[in-house]
């Protein structure tokens, strides 16, 4: 599996990352280990997770997820040859939520913990603390890496001047800033306006602005639960309208003359779009996964991108001038 770089930080990833919010909770410790497997044999080494993962399943108490990753690492004895990317910010119990400096420095250990390692290669703020100081949230994850605790820092479900704001301070100061940045995003495009709560979508401003300093983008939920293949799922609310018809007829001619499924069509778009959008994927079984990890020998001619990028476009008429 090809590698990106983490920012500017000379640390490489896999393309593709795994997603593991329900791993050791919903999807039980065998099968967990069976994925987690199936993703590693194939050169996958980004495995991403958070602290409260799993805490809205009834029962769960949060940290199911770290939990059975840190398990199935020190039976595999695999940890030096993978990544692994974890967040703060959420309340759950035994834990607060916020940004601030303890809440920092008490989930990361917790994190580490247990997950049996001694860092976190990604260490995410998982929602934006408007309540404490970005000075005081910046200085405590500059500590965690100087520390030796997290090689890089990321920003997820945060606006963009939020991000520039971080990062600004993070300089000026000759701290670590965030080199990664993790939101929603998939193909079809969100309604003016779509409400997505406490998370956000990936826009235009972002990509630029991702673009012209070295930050990486990844993105969750891309492929909107089996909504491109599978009838019975629909758009999620913040989609349907006329320009997502539009994109999901050019998605399936291009799948169809590709002799690809519609998933592996998105996933190659982000990756070959600029800047590149790296999927976390995820899955209940191997077989999602191996479509998934499918569509990396998927390569979009310029037409196909082309084609793809504009669908749901409006059509602008330019008016004919005769010169003078």
């Amino acid at each position: 599996m090809d590698k990106v770089e983490l920012g500017k930080t000379g640390v490489f990833s896999s393309v593709l990352a795994l997603g593991s919010d329900v791993l050791g909770s919903k999807i039980d410790r065998a099968r967990t280990f069976e994925l987690l497997d199936y993703f590693a044999d194939r050169g996958g080494t980004l495995i991403d997770t958070a602290n409260f993962y799993s805490s809205w399943i009834p029962g769960n108490k949060g940290g199911e997820s770290e939990t059975v990753i840190g398990e199935w690492m020190k039976e595999r004895g695999n940890r030096n040859q993978l990544l692994i990317s974890s967040k703060l910010g959420f309340d759950y119990p035994d834990s607060q939520g916020g940004l601030t400096a303890k809440e920092i420095e008490q989930e990361c250990d917790k994190s580490l913990r247990r997950l049996q390692t001694d860092h976190l290669d990604i260490y995410y703020a998982h929602r934006d603390d408007f309540a404490t100081p970005m000075e005081e949230t910046m200085a405590a994850f500059d500590r965690l890496v100087k520390a030796g605790k997290v090689r890089v820092l990321g920003a997820s479900n945060m606006s963009v001047w939020r991000i520039a704001e971080a990062n600004a301070v993070a300089a000026a100061n000759h701290w670590n800033g965030y080199q990664v940045v993790q939101q929603w995003y998939t193909y079809v495009r969100p309604r003016h306006g779509a409400d997505f709560g406490p998370q956000y979508f990936i826009s235009e401003d972002l990509k630029a602005f991702a673009k012209f300093h070295g930050i990486t983008l990844f993105a969750y939920s891309v492929l909107l639960r089996g909504a491109y293949t599978r009838p019975e799922r629909q758009l999620p609310a913040q989609f349907p309208g006329v320009d997502s018809e539009e994109r999901i007829k050019a998605l399936k001619s291009v799948a169809e003359e590709l002799d690809a499924s519609p998933n592996q069509v998105v996933i190659a778009w982000m990756r070959q779009s600029s800047p590149a959008v790296y999927p976390v994927i995820a899955g209940s079984i191997t077989a999602q996964l191996e479509e998934n990890i499918g569509s990396l020998s998927l390569k979009l001619s310029d037409e196909h991108m082309n084609r793809l990028s504009t669908a749901g476009n409006p059509v602008i008429l330019k008016a004919w001038v005769q010169p003078l």
